[in-house]
């Protein structure tokens, strides 16, 4: 699109807009082809997001009925997204902090994990309709992202709602929503 608008602007410049026509055209053609959500990846940097913490929940939960250790772990945040798009934003991250992140990462996986293994215990095999999801703790906002803590996951448990704690906090960027942390503390 840059290259498209360069061109457009330079021939308009030079009273060329007639070379520039057909190029302008297969680039609106392109811009209508596009499906909206390569739209959203583009300004999401991501993996595995969700339109609402609903949905998030349903996956986690499709995941654990089916005891599906390497999904559940994907639908995390990965160390490369931490490090690149959250580590930045985090107070933690300020040089006079002196954490270094690999120190932090590495306890964060590790928790992360544990509560996992944990949530695969307790939860693991069986089905869990999920009803609605809400935080109990603080969001925070870190700019390009918030982070909702304390996440209860309310399912439908043959007729009676029950309160679980699945995972521990979610991120949300530009309306997506991705699993931070399977922590619940």
């Amino acid at each position: 699109m840059d290259r498209l608008f360069c061109s457009v602007t330079r021939a308009t410049r030079q009273g060329v807009i007639r070379g520039a026509l057909p190029l302008l055209l297969q680039g609106l053609a392109l811009a209508l082809l596009v499906p909206p959500a390569a739209c959203a990846r583009a300004t999401n940097p991501f993996a595995h997001t969700f339109e609402s913490p609903e949905q998030l929940a349903a996956a986690v939960g499709e995941a654990l009925e089916r005891r599906d250790a390497d999904r559940l772990l994907a639908l995390a945040l990965s160390e490369e997204e931490f490090r690149t798009h959250v580590w930045p934003r985090l107070p933690a991250s300020r040089p006079e902090r002196g954490a270094p992140l690999g120190f932090v990462w590495a306890q964060l996986s590790s928790k992360s994990r544990a509560w996992l293994r944990q949530s695969l215990a307790d939860h693991g095999g069986g089905r869990l309709e999920v009803v609605r999801v809400r935080f109990r703790g603080d969001t925070t906002d870190h700019g390009p992202f918030l982070v909702h803590r304390d996440a209860e996951v309310v399912v439908n448990d043959g007729g009676t709602e029950r309160r679980l704690r699945l995972f521990g906090s979610v991120l949300e960027q530009n309306g997506r929503y991705k699993l931070f942390s399977y922590v619940v503390d």
